[in-house]
C-alpha cells in the first residue's frame, strides 16, 4: 500500500455548517480518501488520501460536482532564455505537471508565463525554481502567492458588499411605500393597482439577482441530497414573492407580500457581509506572521554581495543583516555581534544577544550590529514556516466538542422544514381566523411558515467552534504560543495537573557556581586556582567552575602536572602551588585536614549542591558549590500556576534532596524523584488513575513517552526545532511563564466556544417556537437570523485583544 498523502484545499462558496457537510461527504466519495475535514471559518478542506488511488484532479472534481469551488491565485511571469517556441511547449508542460498548477500559458512571442495554481499546495516561489531547474529565468510581475486567499476572500467581501448595496437600493423604497400604505400614511393613491406593479418591479430584481446566489446554492444542495441554509432562505422568500403573483394578478383576493421577500433577502445579505469582513480578521494572526517575513534577502555569491528575493536564499548562503533589518532565513552566526528581538516568534519582549556560533530566526529584527550568517534553513523549513503551517493545521483540525453542532446541523435544514411546514397545517386547519382580522387563514399560515424558515440559523453552529479556535490559536501563536491542534487548544482547558521536569525545565540544564566560601584567600583567587586546575577536566562540574571564572574575566593559568583522581577530583600545579578540587575522599588521599569545612558541606548538600573542597599548597582553603540553578522565570510561573487552582508535581531523576532542594525553591510540595527516563510515562499514567487531567512539562526530546502519555503535553521549545517536538503544545521561545499563559487562554478560548454554542442553541430553541406560534413577522425573523452568526464571530474576535495578566 502506497504511503497516505495529506493536502490543504481552499473551497470558496461555503455558507454554512451544511456546506461543510456537503463538501466532506462528497470528497469522501472519491476512491482512497481516507479523511475529510472542512473548516467554515478558514474555508480549507484538508484530505489524507491514497496517491495511488485518487488524484488531485479527482478532490477538486468531487468539490465542484457538491456545487463548489477552489480558490486559486495567478503569477504573471516575464521569462529569458526561451530559444524557440519548443522551449515553450517543454516548459508549459512542466509547469502543468507541478501539483498545484490548475492551468499554465508560456507563450514564446510574449516571454511570458500565466499559471493559475492552488496557493496552499504551490509558490509562486516553486514556480520560479521549476522554471529554473527547467533551464530558464523568470522575473516576477504578479503579486505574491501568499496573497492568493486574501484577495479571493477580498472579491468575496466587494461581492457581498455590491450585492448588498444592490438590495438596499431596490429595498429601502420598496418597504416605505409598502409601510407607509399599510400605516394609511400615503393616501389613496397608493391603494390603486398600478402601485402593486411598482412594488413587483422593485422587489423583482431583488429576489432573483441579489437573491441568486441562494437559489444556486439551494439547487446545488438539494442536487447532493441534503438542505443548507440557501434552501432555507430560497423558500422563504420565495413562498413571499410567489404568493404575491396571483395578487398582483388580481387571480387571488388579499393583499401583496413582495416587500418580505426583498428585506429577507437584503438584511441576510446585511448579516452575510458582515460576518464576511468578521471572518478575514479571524484570520488576522496568521497574515501578521506571514507578514514577517522580509521580501529580500542580501547574501555573498561569488565574492560579490548582492539582493534577491528572500525565496531564493539557499543552504549555505552566507547572509548579510544591518542594524534595523529582519534576517530573511535562519541560520548561525559566522561574523558580528549584535542583539535581536525575537518578541514576534517567541513572545519574549528583551532582545537577545548574538555572537559567532549562535543560532538565529528568520523574520526577527536585527538591533544594533551588523551581522553575516550561514543560511541553514530555507522555505518551507524555517522556524517561521513551521510555524505558520502548525497554526494552519490547529486551525484546520476539529475540537471535540464540536461534534456536538456537527450531529445537530446535520440534521437541522430538513427538521426546520418539517417544523415549518406543521406551523402551516396548525395555523391553517386548525386555529380559527378572528372575525376582526383582515387577512386569510392561507396568508395568515403563510406568513408563520416563511417566519419559522427565515429565523432558523444554521450557520452560528457552524462558526460557533471553528472561529475561535482560529483566533485562539492565532493569538497563542503572538504570544509565543502553539497549539498543534485544535483538540490539544480544548484539553489544554481542562487541566487539573501540571507535572513539571526538572532539567532543562524549571532549572537551566546546566550547572552553575552558586557559592564560594573562602578561609585566608580572596574569592576571586579561589575561583581562579580552580578553574586554572579544572581547565585541563572535561567534567561538567569543572565546566561550571570555568565559565564562572571566564564571566568575571579571571586570568585563567595553565596547569602543570594534572591528574585526575576518578571520583575524588582533580589536582595540578598552578603557579608553583599545588591545588586540588575534589571532595573530602580527596583531601584524605593527600593527608589535609578539611573537618571545619563540615557544617558548610552538610548546608549546601542539604540545598542540593554539589560542593568541592579547594585546597592550596597544605590547607583546605576554601568551598566552591555547583547546582543547576532554576531559571528565573520558574517561581513565578509556578506560583501562577497554583493561583489557578491547579496541583503542581515535580518529576526528576535525581536524588530526593537534590530535588526536595529544587523543589522548596519554587513552592513546589509534590515531588517524584529518582525516575528513570522510562519510568517516567508511567508516573503519569498512575496520577491519570487518580481521576486528574494531566499535563507534562518537559523538553520535548528525552521527555517524549511522558508527553505521549499525559492528556496534554508542552514542550519547552528552543525557537526553532518547533515542529519536531512529540507534544501537541509547544513554547517556542522556552519561557516557562507561556505554560500558564498555555492554559489560561484554553480557558478562555472554550469559555468562548461554550458562549457561541449556548447563542447558536438557544437563540434556534427559544426563536424558532416563537416565530411557529405567530411572534415574530418574517422580516424582524430574518434580520435575527442575519445577526445571530455575526454575534457569533464577533464574540470569538473579542479572544484577539485577550489580556492573561501572565507576564
Amino acid at each position: 500500500m502506497s504511503q497516505s498523502k495529506q493536502i490543504s484545499l481552499p473551497v470558496t462558496g461555503m455558507t454554512c455548517a451544511n456546506c461543510v457537510s456537503a463538501v466532506e461527504r462528497n470528497i469522501k466519495k472519491a476512491a482512497g480518501v481516507e479523511s475529510a475535514n472542512v473548516n467554515l471559518t478558514t474555508e480549507r478542506a484538508s484530505v489524507a488520501y491514497d496517491p495511488a488511488l485518487a488524484s488531485l484532479d479527482d478532490l477538486i472534481s468531487q468539490i465542484q460536482r457538491a456545487g463548489y469551488g477552489i480558490a486559486s491565485g495567478e503569477a504573471d511571469l516575464i521569462l529569458q532564455r526561451l530559444s524557440d517556441d519548443n522551449d515553450a511547449r517543454r516548459l508549459e508542460k512542466r509547469l502543468s505537471e507541478l501539483e498545484g498548477v490548475l492551468e499554465a500559458n508560456v507563450s514564446y512571442a510574449q516571454e511570458r508565463a500565466r499559471v493559475r495554481y492552488i496557493p496552499t499546495l504551490v509558490s509562486q516561489a516553486d514556480l520560479r525554481k521549476l522554471i529554473s531547474d527547467a533551464g530558464f529565468e523568470a522575473l516576477q510581475l504578479g503579486g505574491e502567492a501568499e496573497d492568493a486567499e486574501a484577495l479571493a476572500r477580498k472579491k468575496e467581501i466587494e461581492e457581498q458588499k455590491r450585492l448588498l448595496i444592490t438590495g438596499l437600493i431596490f429595498t429601502i423604497p420598496l418597504f416605505i411605500l409598502a409601510m407607509g400604505r399599510d400605516f394609511g400614511l400615503w393616501g389613496p393613491w397608493a391603494h390603486r393597482p398600478w402601485v402593486n406593479w411598482l412594488m413587483a418591479a422593485l422587489a423583482t430584481p431583488v429576489q432573483f439577482y441579489v437573491g441568486w446566489q441562494y437559489y444556486l446554492g439551494a439547487y446545488k444542495s438539494l442536487r447532493n441530497r441534503s438542505a443548507n441554509m440557501d434552501v432555507l432562505i430560497a423558500m422563504g422568500s420565495s413562498a413571499a414573492y410567489f404568493y404575491s403573483i396571483p395578487v398582483l394578478l388580481g387571480t387571488l383576493p388579499g393583499h401583496v407580500y413582495f416587500e418580505t421577500g426583498a428585506v429577507i433577502i437584503t438584511l441576510i445579505r446585511v448579516g452575510k457581509f458582515l460576518e464576511a469582513r468578521a471572518k478575514g480578521q479571524t484570520s488576522e494572526a496568521i497574515k501578521k506572521l506571514i507578514g514577517l517575513k522580509p521580501k529580500t534577502a542580501r547574501i555573498v555569491r561569488d565574492g560579490a554581495e548582492q539582493e534577491i528575493p528572500a525565496d531564493e536564499v539557499l543552504v549555505g548562503d552566507i547572509v548579510i543583516v544591518r542594524p534595523g533589518e529582519k534576517l530573511p532565513v535562519d541560520g548561525v552566526v559566522v561574523d558580528g555581534r549584535s542583539t535581536v528581538d525575537e518578541s514576534m516568534l517567541t513572545g519574549e519582549s528583551l532582545p537577545v544577544a548574538k555572537g559567532p556560533g549562535d543560532s538565529v530566526i528568520g523574520a526577527t529584527l536585527n538591533k544594533v550590529g551588523l551581522l553575516r550568517f550561514e543560511a541553514t534553513r530555507v522555505g518551507k523549513e524555517t522556524a517561521l514556516a513551521q510555524i505558520i503551517r502548525l497554526v494552519e493545521d490547529a486551525q484546520a483540525s476539529k475540537a471535540p466538542i464540536q461534534q456536538l453542532a456537527d450531529k445537530v446541523s446535520a440534521i437541522f435544514v430538513p427538521a426546520v422544514i418539517a417544523i415549518a411546514l406543521l406551523t402551516f397545517a396548525v395555523w391553517f386547519w386548525l386555529v380559527p381566523v378572528p372575525v376582526e382580522v383582515e387577512v386569510s387563514a392561507f396568508t395568515r399560515a403563510l406568513i408563520h411558515m416563511v417566519a419559522v424558515l427565515v429565523i432558523a440559523c444554521p450557520c452560528a453552529m457552524g462558526l460557533a467552534t471553528p472561529t475561535a479556535v482560529m483566533v485562539g490559536t492565532g493569538r497563542g501563536a503572538q504570544m509565543g504560543i502553539l497549539f498543534k491542534s485544535s483538540e490539544a487548544l480544548e484539553r489544554a482547558g481542562r487541566i487539573t495537573t501540571v507535572v513539571l521536569d526538572k532539567t532543562g525545565t524549571l532549572t537551566r540544564g546546566q550547572p552553575a557556581v552558586t557559592d564560594t566560601l573562602t578561609d585566608g584567600i580572596d574569592d576571586d583567587q579561589l575561583l581562579r586556582l580552580a578553574a586554572s586546575v579544572e581547565g585541563g577536566s572535561e567534567h561538567p562540574l569543572g565546566e561550571a567552575i570555568l565559565a564562572e571564572a571566564n564571566h568575571r574575566g579571571l586570568q585563567i593559568s595553565l596547569p602543570d602536572a594534572f591528574q585526575a583522581e576518578i571520583g575524588h577530583g582533580v589536582a595540578a600545579e598552578v603557579q608553583g602551588q599545588r591545588v586540588l578540587v575534589g571532595n573530602r575522599r580527596l583531601m584524605q588521599k593527600f593527608g589535609l585536614a578539611h573537618e571545619h569545612w563540615e557544617a558548610d558541606l552538610t548546608r549546601l548538600q542539604a540545598e542540593g549542591k554539589t560542593a568541592m573542597l579547594v585546597a592550596v599548597g597544605e590547607s583546605v582553603c576554601g568551598v566552591i558549590a555547583v547546582a543547576d540553578t532554576l531559571k528565573e522565570d520558574s517561581l513565578k510561573a509556578v506560583k501562577a500556576l497554583q493561583e489557578m487552582g491547579l496541583r503542581t508535581v515535580m518529576l526528576t531523576g535525581d536524588n530526593h534532596n537534590t530535588a526536595a532542594a529544587i523543589a522548596a525553591q519554587v513552592g513546589i510540595t509534590e515531588v517524584l524523584a529518582e525516575v528513570l527516563p522510562g519510568e517516567k510515562a508511567a508516573k503519569i499514567k498512575s496520577l491519570q488513575t487518580e481521576d486528574e487531567v494531566v499535563a507534562m512539562v518537559g523538553d520535548g526530546i528525552n521527555d517524549a513517552p511522558a508527553l505521549a502519555q499525559a492528556e496534554v503535553g508542552i514542550a519547552i521549545g528552543t525557537g526553532t526545532d518547533v515542529a519536531m517536538a512529540a507534544a501537541p503544545v509547544v513554547l517556542v521561545g522556552g519561557d516557562l511563564n507561556g505554560v500558564p499563559r498555555a492554559i489560561a487562554l484554553s480557558r478562555r478560548t472554550l469559555r468562548t466556544i461554550r458562549q457561541n454554542l449556548f447563542w447558536a442553541f438557544i437563540y434556534n430553541i427559544i426563536l424558532i417556537p416563537a416565530a411557529a406560534a405567530g411572534f415574530l413577522v418574517p422580516m424582524l425573523a430574518a434580520a435575527a437570523m442575519a445577526f445571530s452568526s455575526v454575534f457569533v464571530v464577533t464574540n470569538s474576535l473579542r479572544l484577539r485583544k485577550l489580556d492573561l495578566g501572565i507576564r
